[in-house]
């Protein structure tokens, strides 16, 4: 913790994040140009509409969630970034049993939302398959950036408390769109 004394300033927060807000701004706007490309899939079919901000907020708390048990273990000492470190094993693990129980009952509550409200032109099977698939990609996917972030503001000798999570969250935000409608277009 001694490292990072320095930059618990105003201004040593200041200069560490700008640039990475920035660039994380860009990233969210590529976010919404891809949603932008769906927007005729999206109103043909009103439960994957439903199914949009709730796939990415998931994609965003699962890597929040790896994010913070990282950071954590970080802090303490625990995390050595070995491939045979169980801490990572056991977090990865567990992100993807998440996901996997959570993204089918998003896609069924998606789909019952759509079906009380206005009807639905897709079969429950196959909204609860475009969640769970594009779910358990993302919730690889989140564990794959999750790890390389935190390792990157270790290698750059950066408090991940300050970096992981805003990176996390905001890539997972744009993967979530893209690995979304990748399911879409080979499920519908």
């Amino acid at each position: 913790m001694a490292e990072f004394a320095s930059q618990w300033s105003v201004s040593g927060i200041v200069r560490t994040m700008f640039p990475i807000l920035v660039v994380l701004t860009a990233i969210e706007l590529g976010s919404g140009l891809v949603l932008d490309t769906f927007e005729g899939t999206l109103l043909q079919y009103p439960s994957l509409l439903v199914l949009v901000p709730v796939t990415i907020g998931m994609a965003g708390n699962l890597g929040s969630i790896l994010a913070a048990r990282f950071s954590t273990a970080f802090h303490l000492g625990l995390l050595s970034f070995a491939a045979t470190d169980d801490r990572l094993a056991g977090n990865a693990i567990a992100t993807v049993a998440l996901a996997v129980t959570l993204f089918p009952l998003v896609g069924a509550g998606a789909w019952l939302l759509q079906a009380v409200i206005g009807g639905t032109a897709l079969p429950l099977r196959t909204v609860v398959l475009v969640a769970l698939v594009s779910g358990s990609l993302l919730a690889v996917l989140a564990i794959v950036v999750t790890t390389v972030t935190t390792y990157a503001a270790y290698r750059f000798e950066l408090d991940p408390d300050d970096v992981v999570i805003p990176v996390v969250t905001n890539v997972c935000d744009v993967l979530g769109v893209v690995v979304l409608f990748g399911a879409v277009r080979v499920f519908v």
